[in-house]
């Protein structure tokens, strides 16, 4: 796989209540490139943060319908990446020492 295309799979981890229980089981939650796939999110991540990747889900999230003012805008629809680490692996987005 093209590493240039690799570094821009992954655009930003997800750090919500949901993706912080989804960490207790060994998962890691991506916001990843609407044309990224399973293949492509597994190997950025095993390149960029030097562990191994047991699976791969992804879903796409379906932006919402808002008011602006009068008018009606849509918000982006974006896709998501439950990125699951063999055991023993974790991945440090805190920094912390």
């Amino acid at each position: 796989m093209n590493k240039e295309r690799l570094m821009k799979v992954l655009l930003a981890p997800i750090v919500s209540e949901k993706s912080t229980r989804a960490a207790e089981s060994g998962q890691v939650v991506f916001r990843v490139a609407t044309d990224a796939t399973k293949r492509e999110v597994s190997q950025a991540v095993e390149l960029l943060f030097e562990v191994k990747v047991d699976s791969v889900q992804i879903l796409n999230v379906k932006g919402k319908t808002k008011r602006f003012g009068q008018r009606l805008g849509k918000r982006q629809d974006w896709r998501k990446a439950y990125v699951r680490l063999e055991a023993g692996q974790d991945i440090d987005f805190g920094g912390g020492a």
